[in-house]
């Protein structure tokens, strides 16, 4: 991410290994559902490589996942970016962010992840999110903070036309 004169990183981050776990044990409980059906019909060998076929096909998902999104707030936008080969990046101002709601289930609390979604005037575009963020307060903070030095950004001048 290419920075603007004057603009400063507040946060920068990628989803948490840990806000993928229920995508490794869907991963493990599937391949061993699949493995003990091969092991049952053929033998142990095939049964137990289609369990580990499965289960590395889940963490590489989630390696993936995680590696290959970045979010990042700084002073004067928001900025999330996804993609391997192709790239779809979100960005706003940070003044045009009006709500930040953060989420977090049961196995999020458990986990200690969340999900931060922003609401941006004039914009219909819902999916504008950080999912599964280490710490869901600390991204609304760096939001909050973001905000404040806009407001005082944009106060100072005003302040000094009086003069």
């Amino acid at each position: 991410m290419d920075l603007h004169p004057e603009e400063t990183v507040l946060y920068e981050g990628h989803p948490s290994w840990r806000s993928l776990m229920s995508l490794y044990t869907k991963g493990a409980v599937l391949g061993g559902l699949v493995g003990a059906i091969v092991w049952l019909t053929t033998s142990a060998g095939p049964g137990i490589a289609v369990f580990a076929a499965i289960v590395g096909l889940a963490i590489l998902v989630g390696l993936v996942q995680r590696v290959f999104v970045r979010y990042t707030i700084t002073n004067q936008r928001l900025h999330l970016q996804r993609g391997i080969f192709s790239r779809n990046v979100q960005q706003t101002r940070i003044d045009r962010v009006q709500n930040v709601t953060t989420r977090q289930s049961l196995l999020d609390r458990v986990f200690r992840v969340g999900s931060v979604d922003f609401d941006t005037a004039g914009t219909d575009d819902s999916n504008f999110g950080f999912a599964g963020v280490n710490d869901p307060n600390g991204v609304v903070a760096a939001v909050a903070e973001a905000q404040r030095h806009g407001i005082a950004h944009d106060a100072a001048p005003a302040a000094t036309d009086g003069l």
